[in-house]
């Protein structure tokens, strides 16, 4: 089973980071505002990030440390992203 590690921004500039096996059905409980206490109160959040990762033990790995990362990393980061793969994320879901 594929895991993903991805983040989000938040309305208010601040990212949340988090794994799942199921992005789609992920971003969706984030934009009902179900995904995490952090993201309710900061919605609209949009996907801004992701990688696929070996399995669970490794997005969780992964996650730990793109959350120590500085918020200027994390900018750098999502900048490295293919913004046309961000698009089609919903109508494509990651397998």
């Amino acid at each position: 089973m594929k895991w993903v590690v991805y983040m989000l921004r938040c309305r208010d500039g601040s990212f949340y980071t988090g794994s799942t096996n199921n992005l789609e059905r992920r971003l969706t409980l984030h934009q009902r505002g179900k995904g995490a206490k952090y993201t309710h109160s900061r919605l609209p959040v949009k996907l801004a990030w992701y990688e696929e990762a070996d399995g669970k033990s490794d997005a969780l790995r992964r996650e730990a440390a793109v959350k120590r990362l500085s918020h200027a990393e994390k900018v750098s980061l999502t900048e490295s992203c293919n913004p046309a793969a961000l698009c089609d994320i919903l109508n494509h879901p990651l397998k």
